[in-house]
């Protein structure tokens, strides 16, 4: 009875409106109504809402006098609702007109990221762009990366000692960017090792990363037609606890004394350990790592690092294959385009240019 009766003392909010709210993936409506002429001395705006077909109103939010809307994010895709607005002050009830029916439905596009689409189709051309020159036998510039361009010299350096190489995919998971990039880097690594029939250890950490790697290792050697010359030792799972694992590395370094060391993947505390180790053994140590922090550990222990992002550029370094390059240097001029614009409009601002109010007045 309280929701059917206002005392006339207390005038009610008008206007109230529902509509789905734009650009979401459903189940929100949006509440809205005109504030009561005694708005400032309402306490609240009590929300109700009914599903049709029913007739009975609940309760399911309310707001301080003086806000206008109301979110509903408790409504279900495919089903009607009507809405009353009810300003309270002390015991006096005011309440208000029922609302044109409303449902709720997901947007297939967010208008407030066209510009993101725009960004997307553009790089989608510069790739294929790119990649067209790359497989037509265009020449595409890479500057020069010289730990990538040591890797065979390394592997060779090992083979002419008849000592292994040791290569480390950082301690992340399979799912670390890093990692990934890792594995690209240890198929292409793989694959001179098989040519020069050299021994290889692949430390691993995680489970999923060690059936991976072997399987990457696997294939390289496959691709170079020497499927025979792999070995399953040559892919080794050690433990998953940290300090262990770099324990486990290090005795492998000394007891097996390899030639070559790779670390490159992501890395934590346990860099300068295993950097470290790998020095005094006196062998050539390339190092690659994004974690910024572990970056001046391997500088200094190591002979040859990749900082950042030759980490991800690497596999289209050592490979030359189309889709990677292309899609490396779409990522170059892209930036380039990025960097020119930020410098543009700093230029512009600096000489008191609003850009943005000339863009609305168009």
């Amino acid at each position: 009875m309280i929701l059917l009766c206002a005392l006339l003392s207390l005038l009610p909010a008008t206007g109230v409106r529902a509509q789905d709210q734009p650009n979401d993936a459903g189940g929100n409506i949006v509440v809205s109504w005109q504030l009561s002429p005694d708005d400032s001395g309402i306490e609240e705006y009590q929300v109700f809402r009914v599903t049709l077909p029913d007739t009975i109103f609940q309760k399911i939010g309310l707001t301080k006098n003086g806000i206008r809307t109301f979110l509903d994010n408790s409504a279900q895709d495919n089903y009607r609702y009507q809405y009353r607005v009810i300003a309270v002050s002390g015991d006096e009830r005011a309440v208000s007109e029922i609302s044109v029916a409303a449902r709720s439905s997901p947007q297939a596009f967010h208008t407030g990221r066209f510009n993101i689409l725009v960004c997307i189709i553009f790089f989608s051309l510069l790739v294929i762009f790119f990649v067209g020159r790359a497989r037509s036998g265009g020449s595409l510039f890479i500057r020069k990366i010289s730990g990538l361009d040591a890797v065979e010299e390394a592997i060779g350096r090992a083979t002419e000692m008849g000592r292994p190489i040791l290569y480390v995919p950082g301690l992340a998971d399979i799912d670390g960017t890093a990692t990934i990039a890792s594995m690209n880097i240890l198929g292409e690594v793989a694959k001179k090792i098989a040519e020069y029939d050299t021994p290889l250890i692949v430390t691993n950490r995680w489970s999923v990363t060690y059936n991976v790697s072997k399987e990457v290792v696997r294939e390289a050697f496959a691709s170079q037609g020497r499927p025979d010359k792999f070995r399953e030792e040559y892919v080794r799972y050690l433990t998953e606890d940290q300090f262990g694992f770099a324990a486990a590395v290090d005795g492998i370094i000394l007891r097996e004394k390899p030639a070559t060391n790779f670390f490159i993947g992501q890395f934590w505390a346990e860099s300068l350990i295993l950097a470290e180790t790998g020095a005094q053994s006196g062998a050539i140590q390339i190092a690659g790592t994004d974690a910024v922090n572990q970056l001046p550990f391997f500088v200094t222990a190591c002979d040859y690092t990749l900082i950042g992002e030759e980490l991800y550029a690497a596999s289209a370094y050592l490979s030359r294959e189309p889709l990677l390059l292309g899609a490396l240097k779409a990522q170059d001029y892209g930036k380039l385009i990025v960097l020119a614009l930020l410098l543009a409009i700093t230029v512009l601002s600096f000489f008191k240019f609003d850009l943005l109010a000339l863009l609305r007045t168009q």
